[in-house]
């Protein structure tokens, strides 16, 4: 079904033109710092069901005080639960630093009113005046570049349809980016069921994933709101600084 259904999508090639007065972003352009040791933080709670399997950081709140469903769902050691303690606390910091850094690059492109799906893209920031939707699958082609960063821009919510997924090409031998993917999100982001998303969520409100969607080199990150987990895998990438 899910290969049916994106043979039908019309793939678009969105390119900053070679003498585009437009930044070239760095590998060093948005940072997580010590947030990057986490893979999954919320403002206030974590609540988990089923067997999500965490790999590659912590799970934190920065004050809430309660990490629920640990077990059935486990994190990979040597990482562990962090409920509001100093690592915590300064992750929270350090999040909202790299929000606040990602929410004011100059954009690249405006995709305001466009859904993600069926789009290939290149390196760049990508902007969304109110919310931003993916049905399909997306494509991110960073040109073996070692230094290619992707930043959404996303004014309210972030949602991906059930089974949507993101790609990449160009990676040469590496199945994902080498440089880091980054979803700055004014409200709140959902993740559909049974979907493949990539990159670190960087939320103001919740973040909701459902049932056995995944996160591949990416994080989970909420300044304000709570984390819903649903049998999920979240691994992250030793690239992401």
């Amino acid at each position: 079904m899910k290969n049916s259904a994106r043979k039908n999508k019309t793939v678009v090639l969105l390119v900053v033109p070679p003498h585009s007065t437009a930044p070239r972003q760095s590998l060093n352009s948005i940072t997580l710092d010590s947030a990057n040791y986490f893979a999954v933080l919320a403002g206030t709670t974590v609540d988990n069901t089923g067997k999500t399997a965490i790999q590659g950081g912590d799970v934190g709140t920065s004050h809430g005080p309660e990490i629920t469903g640990f077990p059935p769902g486990t994190i990979a050691a040597p990482h562990t639960k962090r409920t509001a303690d100093a690592v915590a606390l300064q992750a929270h910091t350090d999040l909202t630093t790299a929000y606040n850094a990602a929410e004011a690059m100059p954009l690249t492109h405006d995709l305001s009113g466009q859904d993600l799906g069926g789009l290939t893209l290149l390196p760049g920031v990508y902007r969304f005046s109110g919310g931003a939707t993916l049905n399909g699958t997306l494509t991110l082609k960073d040109q073996d570049d070692p230094h290619a960063q992707f930043i959404f821009q996303v004014g309210t919510t972030l949602t991906t349809g059930s089974d949507s997924s993101i790609i990449s090409i160009n990676g040469g031998a590496r199945s994902w980016v080498k440089g880091a993917v980054f979803w700055q999100v004014g409200g709140s982001a959902t993740l559909g069921a049974d979907s493949a998303f990539a990159g670190n969520i960087l939320a103001r409100d919740g973040i909701d994933i459902r049932q056995d969607a995944t996160i591949r080199d990416g994080s989970a990150l909420s300044q304000f709101g709570d984390v819903t987990l649903d049998s999920n895998r979240i691994s992250k990438s030793d690239l992401v600084a």
